[in-house]
C-alpha cells in the first residue's frame, strides 16, 4: 500500500458513511452507504431494497467520504474507484460495522453488502489561509474563500 493509500484510509477511518456512485441504466445515481476498510479494500453496507447493489456487483464504482459537514479547519474528501462485488462478511466485519438502521425511507432495512477493490485512490485537503472563511455557511471577505492551496494526491 502507497502512503497515499494508507493516508487514504487513515482518513475514511475517520468518518462512518459516505457515498457510493455508479449508474443504472445509463443514469448515474449515489446512495448513503456505512463502510470499513478491510484490508485494501472499502466494505460497505446499504439497503438491499434500493436495488443498487445489482449495478455495481462486478462494476466500477465510486466511493467517497469527506469531513466537509463538520467545521473541520481542513477539509478533506477520500474518493476510492474500483470494482464491487457482493460478498457475505465475516463476523468481525458486521461488528465493525455496527448496528444496522431499522428502517430506510419508512421500509425495513435489509443490508447488501459490497467489497471494493479499489484501482485509483484520491485525497483532496483544502488548506485556508489564517482567518479566512473554513465553512461553506461564513461569509468568505472577498465572496469566496482563499484558497491557499488544494493538494491533490493519487495513487495507483
Amino acid at each position: 500500500m502507497s502512503s497515499e493509500e494508507s493516508r487514504a484510509v487513515e482518513l475514511l477511518g475517520r468518518v462512518p458513511y459516505g457515498r457510493l456512485a455508479t449508474s443504472m441504466r445509463a443514469l448515474p445515481f449515489v446512495a448513503p452507504a456505512r463502510h470499513v476498510v478491510t484490508g485494501r479494500c472499502v466494505l460497505v453496507r446499504l439497503h438491499q431494497g434500493f436495488g443498487y447493489h445489482r449495478a455495481c456487483h462486478g462494476g466500477v464504482v465510486a466511493y467517497e467520504a469527506d469531513n466537509l459537514a463538520t467545521g473541520a479547519t481542513t477539509p478533506w474528501s477520500v474518493q476510492f474507484t474500483g470494482t464491487a462485488e457482493v460478498v457475505e462478511p465475516t463476523e468481525d466485519e458486521r461488528a465493525a460495522l455496527g448496528p444496522a438502521p431499522v428502517r430506510v425511507d419508512g421500509e425495513p432495512f435489509v443490508p447488501v453488502f459490497l467489497r471494493i477493490t479499489p484501482q485509483f485512490v484520491s485525497v483532496h485537503v483544502l488548506e485556508y489561509a489564517a482567518g479566512s472563511a473554513t465553512t461553506p455557511t461564513a461569509p468568505a471577505r472577498t465572496g469566496s474563500p482563499d484558497f491557499t492551496e488544494r493538494h491533490t494526491r493519487h495513487a495507483a
